[in-house]
């Protein structure tokens, strides 16, 4: 049975302990206020979800309730959760106030657009618990050539995570588990290979291992099924992380990138 649509959408938009440096690159106090495009790049993704039928509240996690009068009003429900020590642990909060199914992305997904998040969700993923959004390398270098991405190297092809994910079962909290451990692992990487197991990070490495195999181990570990979805449109994996991004990000927004 597919996950059904979600009515909560969660947006992660809390900042890193004593600042985030992109901020402090453009003169503000929180990554997601960096104006692109003539807007907050929070203002995008609210704009983006408010237009999204199947969404029916949205909640953001941000340290500062303040910040959300600076945004445009939404005609959906726009609500204040205290975010946790991390995103997963935001995401982990979230579920057990918020419930599921749950959609989750971040602030800095500036260029986020109605029609990705209605593709993400239509998609048909069986019987799993959590799906993630992904986009082929080819894709996101035809939308942006200079785009400097993360990329996923498997047997099937390269892939960019999108920062969209829909926690649709109860099962899925054993993912955000998972998430949170290798968190609180990521300057031990050879605990990180413990928790997801020495012979699949080998085949991964010997370029043996594909995406669904990938996460299938990845749903082994947690205890949930995992579906990875494919958007058609390169542009939903560029988020900002860095200050190429954000110049990447607004000179697409004025070479006529429309508003959500």
């Amino acid at each position: 049975m597919n996950i059904a649509a979600p009515r909560t959408a969660l947006v992660l938009a809390g900042t890193r302990p004593g600042g985030d440096p992109l901020a402090a690159h453009a003169g503000v106090s929180h990554k997601a206020l960096i104006e692109v495009g003539g807007m907050p790049m929070l203002a995008r993704v609210l704009a983006a979800l408010d237009a999204v039928p199947a969404i029916s509240r949205i909640v953001v996690a941000i340290d500062d309730p303040r910040l959300l009068e600076l945004m445009p009003a939404c005609r959906k429900p726009v609500e204040i959760l205290s975010p946790g020590a991390g995103p997963s642990a935001s995401v982990a909060r979230a579920m057990e106030v918020l419930g599921v199914p749950l959609l989750v992305t971040t602030a800095d997904h500036a260029l986020l657009r109605p029609e990705w998040v209605e593709q993400f969700l239509a998609a048909n993923v069986g019987d799993a618990d959590a799906r993630m959004a992904v986009a082929r390398r080819e894709d996101v270098l035809r939308a942006a050539p200079e785009s400097q991405r993360t990329w996923w190297h498997f047997s099937d092809g390269d892939y960019s995570g999108c920062n969209l994910f829909l926690l649709g079962t109860s099962a899925a909290a054993g993912v955000v588990r998972l998430w949170q451990q290798l968190e609180a692992q990521r300057k031990r990487p050879v605990a990180q290979l413990r928790l997801l197991g020495l012979g699949h990070v080998l085949r991964y490495r010997l370029g043996l291992l594909s995406l669904p195999q990938a996460l299938a181990r990845l749903g082994a570990v947690s205890g949930a099924r995992i579906a990875p979805v494919v958007l058609s449109d390169g542009r939903a994996a560029i988020d900002v992380d860095k200050p190429a991004d954000l110049d990447l990000v607004r000179r697409l927004l004025a070479a006529g990138e429309p508003r959500p």
